[in-house]
């Protein structure tokens, strides 16, 4: 278990986390969604210990990180930040191989080069093994990235963004992937997503933060409410569930809601009239 226990983090005025308290449990895929500029991929740095909070602690296992323990707190985590560079010349392999630093010499063990491989063969993309990373989309860099933080073996694994640059198909991949390694490994995986009907179908555990604060967590058709879309997103929604129970959120557009409104205005002036000329 991961647990969060009272953490406070600001940047100037801009307050990220107030007082903030949740725990993860193994073996499910919580998944993170919120405004822009609320802090979750502060959050996420702050899991990983790259950002030192102003209070609070973060413990994993009863054991808490603090500067002492910070390196082999790190090793126990697959990362995947936001942030995409890939500007090296390496081919797709050895940047997946990167996995496994710790593990590589001069001499490459013929069992890490078929882990690697095979890691790349489960997302769809064996066939790009010898490519250089230089010359592959955003989205196949997000997926080369996702395999090498699958490489750490990992009793945590965090992705900020996994899939915004993928296809649907690609998006579908990953995330079935995900969900599937969580399970039957016990992984604690923590994700940002801003597609909220993907979080609804593939977060076993949603956190939904605003102002620094969790306001709502639970499973998405426990939790995903018309009334908390627009209080954390200030947009009008409508829910429905799906064949399987799952929250299905279609947004109204503000065009359509204004163009309603005027249209009902309308009428009713329109029936006044009448109603006075009669």
């Amino acid at each position: 278990m991961l647990e969060v226990r009272n953490l406070s983090l600001a940047f100037d005025d801009l307050v990220l986390a107030d007082n903030m308290n949740f725990t993860l449990d193994q073996g499910k895929t919580h998944v993170i969604i919120g405004p822009n500029g609320t802090g979750k991929s502060s959050l996420l740095k702050t899991l990983f210990g790259d950002i030192q909070p102003q209070s609070g602690e973060v413990l994993y296992q009863g054991a808490a990180l603090t500067k002492a323990t910070l390196n082999p707190w790190r090793q126990r985590f697959g990362y995947m930040p936001q942030d995409i560079n890939l500007d090296v010349g390496l081919s797709v392999l050895e940047v997946v191989l990167l996995g496994q630093l710790n593990a590589l010499s001069l001499k490459l063990g013929d069992s890490l080069l078929e882990e690697a491989l095979q890691a790349l063969d489960q997302i769809g993309l064996l066939h790009l093994a010898n490519r250089d990373v230089r010359t592959l989309s955003g989205g196949q860099c997000q997926m080369i990235l996702f395999a090498q933080a699958l490489m750490r073996k990992p009793e945590i694994l965090m992705l900020d963004e996994p899939v915004s640059a993928l296809d649907l198909h690609f998006q579908q991949v990953l995330l079935d992937h995900l969900d599937q390694q969580t399970k039957q490994k016990g992984w604690i995986s923590l994700m940002i997503l801003h597609d909220l009907n993907l979080a609804a179908q593939y977060a076993d555990n949603l956190l939904v933060l605003k102002g620094g604060k969790v306001v709502a967590q639970g499973a998405p058709k426990d939790i995903l409410t018309a009334d908390l879309i627009e209080d954390v997103y200030g947009v009008k929604a409508d829910i429905q569930l799906d064949s399987l129970g799952v929250p299905f959120v279609r947004t109204q557009r503000r065009g359509a809601r204004a163009f309603m409104s005027m249209k009902d205005t309308l009428v009713t002036s329109e029936q006044s009239t009448k109603e006075r000329a009669l």
